[in-house]
């Protein structure tokens, strides 16, 4: 059996009894804990502060003289201010550092009946966070005679013991979830184990978060579903500020971002907060990161580290404390090696970073989402589209092949359902207009490509690089170049090019990291995979 140790404050006002006989007839909660018939006590551990020691010696004596067998200790701590929260939480929090508690042995019951109301929260929230591992113990004055012990009530803050909270705890999981994906139930594993691992860091922590994955994987509408997760959980008071890197240039980057006071440059007619700032205590989506210039870069930095700072033209810091949600389509280690961004702002930003898949990679979860696009569609044109049988299964027969790369992802999906309810004038979506839209992406995607069949590999690779590259390179390089760029362009994913150009030779490797390979491939020639696949 483990030893019964409970921790508590002195009472100074509670624990405090006329001289005499006549102190047994006044109830104190801390020598009531000693007169429970079913609680034994072994060791008391009693705090107070060095003024109120003869009161703590007499409470000693009481508690020895109904239950003999307890040990007291007692320990002084200095309280500068009872009722000063900070302090009190911190010398607390030092007493509970410096304990020697050996849970293997004994069990602790912190006493939350005594002391002011500032110390009985603080001993609540040191015992939740496990800086007490124990259970609370709550004493409870008689109801009628007093001369009576009351009552204990002894309080487990081990919620997983709680079936009840336990489940109410699971549904609100499951619920942010649900949430995140939007809705959709999504069939692919490794997506709703990441998805699963966002929602834990997202009501856990501040930290910047780094969303990483190619255009219309769904990076800005996951950020704003983080954003509304964070604001039901009551995390966040401010705003959702999004800005699309892509979009900022030149001293309009750092104005927007930023902001300026008024004159700071030609047609600054008045102070501008800048997003940075319009951001505090709220949550900033900076989309295409890697597309901000290296001084803004630097910029960002020193506003994340130091949650402050100059607007354009101004003397005077300025204060934002938010949180930041970088989304890119770019390898950003591979750009900090060609000296297109800053290494130490990617170590900040590099926290928490979730790979979200194009829909290629995630062919399972076509037919969910072509669900969530049509019920889209109908809350936006109050009509109800459907496909029929035939239909759908047509679609759908092309739509997870692998003639469908989906090269923008969801926003190729969106446009699609769109496109096929628009014109299925009677509610339904027939073979025929399945068939028509069949047509218009393949034609789409193979003029994305720059693919057709009189153009050639060669075309493809001067559609790429341009002339001027090809005078600078040798032709064995060009022809083996223009190759790779053909399989590069047809592929939905780096990883799945890798695999099919070194389909050989990945097999005489211990382990294969084929996306890697081909990244490395492609840098001896200044290329990424964006450059190859925005052709």
């Amino acid at each position: 059996m483990k030893s019964t140790v409970v921790l508590g404050l002195l009472g100074v006002t509670k624990d405090r009894a006329p001289r005499g006989e006549n102190r047994w007839d006044t109830w104190r909660p801390s020598i009531s804990i000693a007169q429970q018939d079913d609680l034994e006590i072994d060791r008391f551990e009693l705090i107070r502060q060095e003024q109120f020691q003869p009161l703590a010696d007499r409470v000693e004596r009481d508690i020895l003289t109904v239950s003999p067998e307890t040990a007291i200790n007692q320990h002084n701590i200095a309280f500068r201010d009872p009722w000063d929260f900070e302090s009190v939480y911190a010398d607390l929090h030092q007493f509970a550092t410096a304990y020697p508690f050996d849970c293997d042995n004994e069990e602790y019951l912190v006493h939350i009946t005594t002391g002011t109301h500032v110390a009985q929260i603080c001993l609540f929230l040191l015992t939740e966070s496990r800086h007490f591992p124990a259970k609370l113990l709550q004493t409870s004055p008689p109801r009628k005679r007093k001369t009576e012990v009351g009552s204990c009530t002894i309080i487990d803050l081990d919620l997983s013991k709680y079936d009840d909270l336990s489940a109410r705890f699971r549904e609100e999981s499951d619920h942010a979830r649900t949430l995140l994906k939007s809705g959709i139930e999504t069939l692919n594993e490794s997506f709703n184990d990441q998805v699963e691992q966002i929602e834990h860091v997202a009501v856990s922590s501040k930290a910047p978060i780094l969303l990483m994955g190619p255009t219309g994987a769904g990076k800005s509408q996951l950020a704003k579903k983080i954003f509304e997760l964070k604001r039901q959980r009551h995390q966040t008071d401010g705003v959702f500020v999004e800005v699309n890197c892509e979009t900022l240039r030149g001293d309009g980057a750092a104005s927007t971002l930023f902001g300026h006071k008024r004159g700071a440059f030609t047609g600054a007619l008045q102070d501008r907060p800048g997003l940075l700032k319009r951001a505090d205590n709220g949550l900033l989506f900076l989309d295409e990161i890697g597309e901000l210039g290296l001084d803004e870069q630097a910029m960002l930095l020193g506003a994340l580290e130091e949650k402050r700072f100059l607007p354009m033209g101004s003397d005077t810091e300025t204060k934002s404390d938010f949180q930041l949600i970088a989304g890119t389509n770019r390898d950003l280690h591979t750009d900090v090696s060609h000296g297109l961004f800053r290494e130490d702002l990617l170590s900040r930003i590099d926290l928490w970073t979730f790979h979200l898949p194009g829909l290629a990679d995630r062919r399972e979860d076509i037919e969910p989402n072509i669900r969530h696009e049509l019920d889209r569609f109908a809350m936006a044109h109050k009509r109800r589209v459907r496909f029929n049988r035939e239909a759908q299964t047509l679609y759908l027969k092309f739509a997870t092949s692998s003639a469908a790369p989906w090269p923008g992802n969801f926003r190729d999906l969106n446009a699609s359902m769109t496109r096929m309810a628009t014109l299925a004038r009677n509610g339904r979506i027939g073979v025929a207009h399945v068939q028509e839209e069949i047509k218009r992406l393949e034609t789409a995607w193979g003029r994305k490509s720059g693919l057709s069949q009189e153009q050639g590999p060669m075309g493809a690779l001067v559609a790429v690089v341009g002339e001027e590259f090809i005078s600078r390179h040798d032709p064995f390089d060009l022809v083996q170049l223009a190759e790779v760029i053909q399989v590069c362009q047809k592929s939905p994913t780096l990883s799945h090019a890798g695999r099919e150009l070194f389909c050989v030779s990945r097999t005489r490797r211990k382990t294969a990291n084929d996306a890697d390979r081909l990244r490395k491939y492609l840098a001896k020639f200044d290329l990424r995979w964006q450059d190859v696949r925005s052709q």
